[in-house]
């Protein structure tokens, strides 16, 4: 192969590679609530049809992530995080600062479609980082009991430190573990 023929696949190789989508972690801004209750919407049904109603998944959804609830957790405290591939975004997270070190996750959550790429393990690092640098010595968080992402949780560190019923109004409850990561 002529010289000029390496130099230029060589070239695009490393255009190529350099050129490739990269996953980027970014604060979540109140513009964002739409694409946050989106996500939601897109994930819930895969998460817990199979575990809760649709009539009280519908409850949740309505109660969590409506626009007037998230702009109240944004002004509350709540810091969400978006993940975004190729300026799309494909999830978020939202974790809070609390008392005596110990900061809550709140939500994670990944497209259906994306989940197992390393978007969630970004997120929760992310969350992580975050109560690193509010001082937190512990992040706690909760997770349905029969929910599959109990075991992504378990193998990033996370354990569980007890069982818990909460009820959420309507007659419906969250029958959640409560499950604990200490931070270095």
């Amino acid at each position: 192969m002529p010289v000029t023929g390496l130099i230029k696949n060589s070239f695009s190789e490393r255009k190529n590679k350099f050129m490739q989508p990269t996953l980027i972690i970014r604060e979540a801004v109140a513009e964002d609530i739409s694409i946050i209750r989106s996500i939601a919407e897109a994930t819930w049904p895969s998460a817990y049809s199979h575990i809760i109603s649709k009539e009280q998944l519908d409850f949740m959804l309505d109660w969590m992530y409506s626009d007037a609830s998230l702009q109240e957790q944004m002004n509350t405290g709540d810091q969400f995080f978006l993940a975004e591939y190729d300026q799309q975004i494909i999830g978020f997270a939202s974790v809070k600062k609390g008392k005596e070190g110990i900061s809550k996750l709140n939500k994670l959550y990944v497209l259906p479609n994306i989940q197992k790429t390393g978007a969630g393990k970004a997120l929760l690092n992310k969350a992580i980082s975050y109560a690193k640098e509010n001082a937190s010595t512990r992040l706690q968080l909760q997770v349905n009991r029969n929910n599959t992402a109990k075991d992504f949780y378990e193998k990033n560190g996370f354990t569980v430190i007890q069982e818990a019923d909460f009820p959420i109004g309507n007659g419906y409850f969250m029958n959640d573990y409560i499950m604990e990561l200490i931070i270095d």
